[in-house]
């Protein structure tokens, strides 16, 4: 979201450069793969004419570019560091290299590049990304005011929004952009995400169809369908729909295989969860929490808490999980602190603006009650949403 463009992401002089190549019909290969997206094509080509001596200007730069496209962040970072170091290297190196550090969670080596680069809109849009990264609320607000109303400065502002867990708000500025842009396909697996994180389920699958009526084998959207499916049905259902995935994951979309691997866990209610969680506590970041619920259920608490301890909450999720650690390991060890600890968390989401309404929200004000010993709140807390659920069963 945070990158996207209809053009690469190179200066003002490489593409003039370009376009006077193109006039003289020295690359109109390249281009024409580049105008079809067939980035494996143009590395091929670009590769064959470093080889035999035909290289082209700023060959670093696209075959970065491609790379990068392609998902292969660590051979766009070769190529790019290998153009900044070059004598008089193209000033648009920096952005795109410190692109590449973004996506390979080296934020602050994205940092460091990014404030190398010339002033753009792209640098914006990295910088604002990287101080939501950095919690940097003033580094973020400055951002903030230099986006402009142009379709990818406001793809950006939605991705903060939902990160932040402004699901609405980011569901207003996609709808926004899809009225005038309904070509924009992917604009619409936003859309069912957002509603996904927001329980809608029913609704993100109406929206998800959309997009798979014209894109059956996205990878993305058949895993957040098979989501829906777990949420709406049960685990076997949802399972059923990740079988085609499993089957035609490619071996370059590394990370497809990370999702399902993971996703296969909770479909399955945690079987396998130690030898598939584990090693994807840092790269999923829900991996670490299914990991903790797993433990919570073997009632191995002092590894629960052990997983989570160090964890900034910054979705109603975290801080849910954290309080029912914290209430856990409290009652085991007898402790007064993590009890409080607890009550403060269940206090914080039920108490917040986006929860106090939802079943979640609730939940968490009768917990707090009851680490209280208020017991009559807690009864009016769980009443209140005994009628949605005895409806939704």
């Amino acid at each position: 979201m945070m990158l996207s463009r209809a053009k690469p992401a190179v200066g003002g002089d490489l593409m003039q450069a370009d376009k006077r190549k193109k006039k003289s019909g020295k690359i109109p290969k390249l281009e024409e793969l580049l105008s079809q997206r067939d980035f494996t094509g143009a590395i091929t080509l670009l590769e064959f004419k470093r080889h035999v001596g035909e290289q082209e200007q700023d060959t670093n730069l696209w075959i970065g570019y491609c790379a990068f496209h392609l998902g292969d962040y660590k051979r766009a970072l070769e190529e790019y560091e290998n153009a900044s170091k070059e004598e008089n290297c193209n000033p648009e190196v920096w952005v795109n290299l410190a692109c590449t550090y973004f996506f390979l969670g080296m934020y602050k080596q994205a940092e460091v590049a990014g404030f190398k680069a010339p002033k753009s809109r792209l640098q914006n849009r990295l910088l604002f990304h990287l101080a939501h990264k950095f919690n940097d609320e003033k580094k973020l607000m400055n951002f903030h005011q230099n986006l402009q109303d142009i379709t990818e400065d406001q793809l950006s502002l939605a991705s903060i929004h939902y990160m932040r867990s402004h699901y609405q708000e980011a569901i207003d500025i996609y709808k926004r952009i899809l009225l005038d842009n309904r070509e924009y396909l992917a604009l619409n697996v936003y859309v069912a995400l957002c509603y996904y994180k927001l329980d809608y389920y029913d609704v993100s699958q109406e929206v998800l169809a959309v997009y798979l009526q014209q894109i059956p084998d996205s990878t993305i959207a058949l895993n957040l369908k098979a989501c829906n499916h777990f949420r709406l049905y049960n685990g076997k259902e949802a399972e059923a729909e990740l079988k085609s995935l499993m089957d035609n994951a490619s071996s370059s979309f590394e990370f497809a295989k990370e999702l399902i691997r993971h996703n296969l866990v909770v479909f399955r209610g945690g079987k396998g969860a130690l030898q598939v969680l584990p090693p994807l506590v840092d790269v999923i970041p829900e991996a670490r929490l299914n990991l903790v619920i797993y433990y919570l259920r073997q009632d191995d608490v002092q590894e629960a808490y052990n997983l989570i301890k160090d964890l900034e909450p910054t979705t109603p999720q975290e801080y849910i999980l954290k309080g029912v650690v914290n209430a856990a390991l409290g009652q085991e060890m007898g402790s007064r602190d993590h009890m409080k600890i607890a009550q403060q968390f269940f206090q914080l989401v039920g108490g917040s603006a986006s929860e106090c309404d939802t079943i979640p929200g609730r939940q968490c004000m009768a917990s707090c009650f009851f680490l209280l010993k208020q017991f009559d709140d807690v009864l009016i807390y769980l009443n209140s949403f005994k009628v949605s659920i005895e409806l939704s069963g």
